[in-house]
């Protein structure tokens, strides 16, 4: 039980504080800008980055619009998958856990939305990219930062095998080498 809290722990931390930071974000854009209406103070910045309240019925970055039931009932098994999944990954492959806790945090920020509003609220606008929140961003960086990680976990298997870690080699590779080995010869037949 004790390690269950501990999983949950670090997963619901983190998804729990990007959920805070995408619904807070949300929140200050529906307050002070009125739907289509952009932001942009005298920076220079501002001709690259602005910000922008939208209202997104479709996925991330604005694709498949009108879909949004869709996205709603994905969100949620998404969620749950992760959800039940995420004590049987190991503690020591950090990036995964990391990965499927900022995945959780991004679907759960996006599915508040979706529940609370009947869409989601997009502010970030960069250049000609499609306009984005917090959540998008987070469930991005999820999937890089899981592929990072899956890579990493793949090549410290590749090593251990290719440097013959016994820790590597299954129970069955290690039998059928020890059923291959030469039997050693009774010492009466060695002839010393």
């Amino acid at each position: 039980m004790k390690k269950y809290l501990a999983d949950y722990g670090f997963l619901f931390l983190v998804a729990g504080a990007i959920i805070l930071l995408d619904q807070v974000s949300k929140y200050i854009i529906r307050a002070n800008l009125a739907i289509g209406e952009i932001y942009h103070p005298e920076l220079w910045i501002t001709e690259f980055a602005r910000i922008v309240h939208w209202q997104n019925t479709g996925a991330a970055f604005g694709m498949f619009q009108s879909l949004g039931t869709v996205f709603m009932i994905l969100s949620m098994i998404v969620s749950a998958a992760i959800i039940y999944y995420f004590p049987q990954v190991p503690r020591e492959d950090k990036l995964i856990r990391l990965a499927m806790a900022m995945l959780l945090g991004g679907a759960v920020g996006n599915l508040i939305d979706r529940l609370n509003l009947g869409y989601v609220v997009d502010f970030v606008s960069i250049g000609e990219f499609p306009v984005f929140n917090v959540a998008d961003a987070s469930i991005s960086l999820g999937v890089v930062v899981l592929f990072i990680g899956m890579w990493m976990q793949e090549r410290e298997k590749k090593a251990g095998q290719e440097a013959g870690n016994p820790a590597e080699t299954s129970e069955e590779e290690t039998k059928s080498d020890l059923s291959l080995a030469p039997a050693a010869p009774p010492e009466e037949a060695r002839g010393d």
